[in-house]
């Protein structure tokens, strides 16, 4: 609270016992009061004014710093009412008053919502694993009766119900992931097992090299990460050349990094910085309507959340490169390591 801000606070106050004082020493000039004495009264009565505002000023001026380093100082301001003290004049103590009556307002409303969007991501899940079921049954079904012109679509599908579970659980994944050893070659085993009719379907050459190795993370997630990279891959295919899909791991002393290349369309140079942003689907995304800026956003959503790093290059026209760098132990989270 500055200093000016306060006198000009107390404006009218100084105006009313100005008036006062002048009245006062108007009654003492009629009474004949000697000048010395009247000099004297309105000295301490301007020395008490003074006294009384300078203590009331700095009063104030301790509580109400405190207050706003608190509140700049907190990650949730709102809680400020748990950190302070009252203070011992009534307009602040009516302030934490009213601070209590809000803290407990938002906290409760807070819980309100954490209530309701537990109980829908519940649901959500709870619908996944329902809608799952037939559409396993009518890919069993094509297969068994050898028709495959659904399988591509049906896989779209269900990429698209995965994509809901697990942008469902991203916000609680700590939950539901155990960080262990993986194998890089097993896993992208099965997530070109899962793609394999959409890879045969683009006519995608795969190649891979060096995923003889293990990463400390959590299988299932490693799994859709790959899965999405893969979908991507399939989807931005160039039309006028050989299809390749590159999937590489080089291990070095504190990190393995494994890299996801295809020699699709690319990615404009404009765009490159922005593609792990939440919906953005950029040049590409208005070219293809399947696009819905989400994918790649969760890829880098849970390698934030795993504690891998993440990164892309690309040049329009010719390829796109993702580097995934895992560190070598389960609770180191990789800053410098890039690959």
């Amino acid at each position: 609270m500055k200093l000016t801000r306060y006198l000009k606070d107390r404006l009218v106050n100084y105006v009313v016992v100005a008036l006062a004082l002048a009245l006062v020493m108007g009654f003492l000039w009629l009474f004949h009061v000697p000048p010395q004495a009247s000099i004297a009264c309105l000295v301490i009565m301007l020395a008490a004014l003074l006294a009384g505002d300078v203590h009331e000023y700095y009063r104030r001026r301790v509580f109400y710093q405190e207050l706003l380093d608190g509140m700049e100082s907190l990650d949730q301001p709102h809680l400020i009412s748990e950190m302070i003290e009252a203070p011992d004049f009534v307009e602040g103590e009516l302030l934490c008053d009213a601070l209590h009556l809000s803290t407990a307002s938002a906290n409760e409303l807070v819980n309100s919502y954490r209530r309701e969007d537990r109980a829908f991501r519940e649901y959500i899940e709870l619908w996944v694993h329902e809608i799952k079921v037939p559409l396993a049954s009518l890919e069993l079904m094509c297969h068994n009766d050898g028709n495959t012109r659904y399988l591509e679509q049906l896989g779209r599908l269900d990429d698209m119900v995965s994509n809901v579970l697990y942008y469902a659980r991203s916000e609680s994944m700590e939950k539901d992931y155990v960080i262990r050893e993986v194998s890089l070659a097993r896993t992208f085993s099965q997530v070109a097992v899962r793609y394999r009719e959409q890879i045969m379907a683009a006519d995608i050459r795969l190649e891979t090299e060096g995923l003889d190795v293990s990463v400390m993370t959590d299988g299932k997630w490693l799994a859709y990460i790959l899965g999405q990279l893969m979908s991507n891959a399939i989807k931005y295919v160039a039309p006028d050349r050989d299809r390749v899909v590159r999937v590489s791991a080089t291990e070095e002393s504190d990190c393995v990094t494994l890299r996801f290349y295809d020699n699709g369309i690319g990615i404009p140079a404009s765009d490159l910085s922005r593609i792990f942003e939440k919906s953005f689907t950029g040049e590409n995304g208005r070219i293809g309507a399947n696009s819905t800026g989400m994918g790649l956003y969760l890829v880098a959503k849970l390698c934030e959340r795993l504690g891998h790093t993440i990164d892309a290059t690309s040049r329009q026209g010719e390829f796109t490169e993702v580097s995934i760098a895992f560190g070598k132990s389960a609770f180191m989270k990789l800053e410098d390591c890039q690959g």
